[in-house]
């Protein structure tokens, strides 16, 4: 299975007063780990949006396990772990740099639709480039 990492530097706009890195940032940077996961597989969301479809997230799992803190650098791991030709979920565990201890980990769960009218599609036939990326990242 592929793995990749995005390294984040807690800003501090992204903290609240205590220098917490608040909740739904980490949100954003499950997105930057994902967007940077395709781009090491050689997609972009990009391309996908300028042949009118787009991948709306389906639903989101967080476990909030220790918290970030201003100053530091976070590890976002991303990798897939599921995928059926049509729905693809997306794992996420997020640690400072240099330590093994887990801070976050959360799935994401994303189908393609039309942009036009939402209508589902399977990725399998209208991407066959993605899909073929995704079994090959799913077996290295």
């Amino acid at each position: 299975m592929k793995y990749h990492e995005s390294t984040i530097v807690v800003r501090y706009a992204e903290t609240d007063q205590m220098g917490i890195v608040y909740h739904a940032n980490y949100l954003v940077w499950m997105e930057i780990g994902r967007t940077d996961f395709l781009e090491s597989i050689g997609l972009r969301y990009f391309d996908m949006e300028q042949e009118g479809y787009i991948s709306p997230v389906l639903d989101v799992h967080i476990s909030y396990k220790q918290a970030m803190k201003y100053g530091q650098k976070a590890i976002v791991k991303t990798w897939i772990k599921s995928y059926d030709g049509f729905r693809i979920v997306y794992g996420y565990e997020i640690r400072q740099e240099g330590g093994s201890e887990i801070h976050i980990s959360g799935e994401t769960e994303h189908i393609a639709v039309r942009k036009a009218d939402f209508k589902p599609v399977s990725t399998r036939r209208a991407f066959p480039a993605w899909h073929e990326a995704y079994l090959e990242a799913m077996k290295s």
